[in-house]
């Protein structure tokens, strides 16, 4: 059977507002100056610890403002993320005829209380957080720990999202990338990296159901 892993970021959900606040958060809480936001937003995507190291924080003290941006986000996250425009229909769609997982460098248990708040969560058989891999995307890492913990064929799995992290960890680990059109990876470089290119995650669901069909046919053919 098909999978399909999803990113969340900029891919199901829109969590801007939560995470440039907690960043505002952690930069004030140790009398730093707050990076403007496009700094931040053209990182996202990327694990926390190596978002405020570009943004100029010194390696020794990184974990320190990961986990004041933590405390804050945990307080804020549900009330301040959205569900993307026809990511709910997508996902139901895409579990009509495959598994569905989530890989993503968000923390993986803030990840799985904003999938229950949205209602979804009972649709993902894995959820691939940063704490539960020691290499993030775009290292091949959880996409391979997201297919070994399904037990699923890598020829028959499939990676959306919407950053050339999530491109190219899909072809290090040697599955299909499908990219959609977001607020924070620009559409040419995201259409030098991914395979395909779709304008939201319906539309990324709509293609693969059609490829896995064209490719059924032409093999009982």
């Amino acid at each position: 059977m098909r999978v399909i892993l999803f990113d969340l970021d900029g891919t199901l959900i829109d969590s801007t507002e939560a995470i440039l606040e907690s960043f505002d958060v952690a930069f004030k809480t140790f009398n730093q100056k707050t990076p403007s936001e496009t700094e931040i937003k053209k990182l996202i995507g990327l694990p926390l610890d190596i978002m405020f190291e570009k943004l100029g924080i010194e390696r020794e003290k990184v974990w320190d403002f990961v986990d004041a941006y933590k405390k804050n986000y945990r307080k804020i996250s549900t009330q301040k993320t959205k569900l993307l425009p026809n990511a709910k229909e997508a996902v139901n769609e895409a579990s009509k005829f495959a598994r569905l997982g989530i890989v993503t460098t968000k923390t993986a248990r803030y990840s799985k209380e904003l999938m229950e708040h949205f209602g979804l969560m009972d649709k993902f058989e894995v959820l691939i957080g940063r704490e539960n891999v020691e290499n993030p995307k775009p290292h091949p890492e959880p996409i391979l720990r997201a297919i070994h913990a399904m037990n699923a064929n890598k020829e028959a799995t499939f990676m959306v999202g919407d950053t050339c992290l999530d491109m190219v960890s899909a072809k290090e680990a040697g599955v299909f990338g499908v990219g959609v059109i977001g607020d924070y990876t620009p559409v040419n470089e995201l259409r030098d990296c991914a395979d395909i290119l779709k304008k939201d995650v319906l539309e990324a669901v709509e293609f693969i159901k059609i490829f896995n069909a064209s490719k059924n046919l032409c093999k009982k053919g």
